[in-house]
């Protein structure tokens, strides 16, 4: 009688555990990421999360809106194809639940040309008859090489990455002007999104590297400004003239580096800080401050402020300047 018993026990826990494990967990729901952004030619895996996240059948199709813009294949691996927006939508085999992803392809504009700057030793600061307490004392730098864009960054360049462009007035707008009142914090997410896309290191210039550039490098022939003693001659400034203007119309300097003087002010990759008269090499400014280092003046500043020496300081969540970029000598 009780081996008759444990039989019977035996066989409804060995039932039990058969309906247990063939019991179907059901799929309520799946989560993507509901933004990426990419470059053309560029494949990203999209990453499922199932809810619950022990759902027995994970198998999903996968869809794009346009796959002119981007494709996806089985395995949720999206392919950048040209410029635009789509969705990329994805479905539950079981439950038929859905979850949808908004792609941005992006063609960004690299800097047309970048000029390559030696590395020397120079005299930073002022050395005009325009001198302001903050261009001193004149102290001693030494920089490695660089390369520096030949242009201030235009509007066109910046709508290829970020899609917007920032401008007072309608008579600003232009796609070879200068772009113009952006902060240094959204700098640093076009420069973030350049890189993850280029596969290289673009970066804001340093102070020192600015006005080493600006006056010309090894090839300095010691101007006031940027290429000339003649402001007329290199940069727009507060002249009559009202508006941004077009990149590169001017004379260049010595370095055929254009616009370091006048039409917008640029943003240095440092923190203000007052000089000191103790030589440098390759100065990056202190780790911590309140404002970042706006350099070269713009179309509305006086012929003091486009001098080669002159510095200002901007909040960095200031909509106020524009810039160029910097790419370290390997």
């Amino acid at each position: 009688m009780k081996t008759k018993i444990f039989k019977i026990f035996t066989v409804t826990v060995l039932l039990i555990t058969v309906v247990a494990s063939c019991k179907k967990e059901p799929v309520d729901g799946v989560i993507i990421d509901q933004l990426l952004l990419m470059g053309v030619g560029e494949t990203v895996k999209l990453t499922l999360t199932f809810i619950p996240k022990n759902a027995t059948n994970k198998k999903v199709s996968w869809k794009s809106g346009d796959p002119n813009v981007a494709t996806v294949d089985k395995n949720g691996n999206v392919t950048g194809k040209s410029d635009g927006q789509t969705v990329i939508k994805v479905i539950t085999e079981d439950s038929w639940r859905t979850a949808q992803c908004t792609v941005i392809v992006i063609q960004p504009i690299e800097p047309e040309e970048m000029i390559e700057v030696e590395g020397g030793t120079f005299m930073m600061g002022c050395n005009d008859d325009e001198c302001m307490d903050d261009e001193l004392p004149k102290h001693e730098v030494t920089l490695n090489g660089f390369y520096i864009s030949k242009y201030v960054v235009t509007q066109k360049e910046w709508k290829s990455t970020m899609r917007n462009v920032s401008a007072w007035y309608d008579h600003d707008k232009g796609d070879d002007k200068p772009v113009s009142l952006v902060g240094w914090n959204e700098v640093q997410e076009y420069i973030r999104i350049l890189n993850a896309i280029t596969s290289k290191s673009y970066r804001l210039p340093t102070e020192a590297e600015w006005e080493y550039a600006a006056r010309g490098g090894n090839k300095s022939h010691g101007y006031k400004y940027s290429g000339s003693n003649n402001i007329d001659e290199v940069a727009w400034y507060q002249t009559g003239y009202y508006s941004l203007q077009p990149v590169g119309q001017k004379k260049p300097n010595e370095l055929g580096i254009y616009d370091m003087s006048g039409n917008v002010w640029e943003w240095c990759s440092n923190y203000w800080e007052d000089y000191s008269d103790e030589p440098q090499t390759n100065p990056t400014g202190p780790n911590t401050g309140v404002y970042r280092v706006v350099r070269g003046g713009a179309y509305y500043t006086i012929s003091s402020g486009c001098r080669n020496a002159c510095r200002a300081q901007v909040d960095p969540n200031t909509a106020g300047c524009g810039f160029r970029l910097v790419l370290d000598k390997e």
